[in-house]
């Protein structure tokens, strides 16, 4: 059902600082870069800084599990007792993502890839 955590996004207040801090650390330019979303891979991990994260909820870094079917999962999470945080929303190109929070208040994200 899932293909692991390959995406990790930080939310962040001040986008510039935080790509000088996230290039440091990776040692590469950002794949997307962008007033809403940069983007980094590195060693097949792919690492994003939303400045706009605060504002959507979230209150630190977001694992995202890659999964087949993004409703699918949300919908068992969801009944495992998990509390949505963002419903499913196209990022664009046909990609998917959610979050919800678990009764400890972690955060958990789904992203789902377009068929190919």
């Amino acid at each position: 059902m899932t293909a692991g955590v390959k995406t990790i996004v930080y939310p962040v207040k001040d986008l510039e600082r935080a790509k000088a801090v996230f290039g440091a650390l990776l040692g590469v330019e950002p794949y997307a870069d962008t007033p809403y979303y940069v983007g980094y891979k590195d060693a097949g991990q792919d690492v994003g800084l939303d400045p706009n994260g605060h504002a959507q909820g979230l209150t630190g870094p977001v694992p995202y599990w890659h999964v087949d079917d993004i409703r699918t999962s949300l919908d068992a999470l969801l009944a495992a007792g998990a509390e949505t945080l963002q419903d499913v929303r196209d990022v664009g190109n046909g990609r998917l993502i959610a979050s919800v929070k678990d009764a400890d208040g972690n955060l958990v994200g789904l992203l789902q890839d377009p068929q190919a």
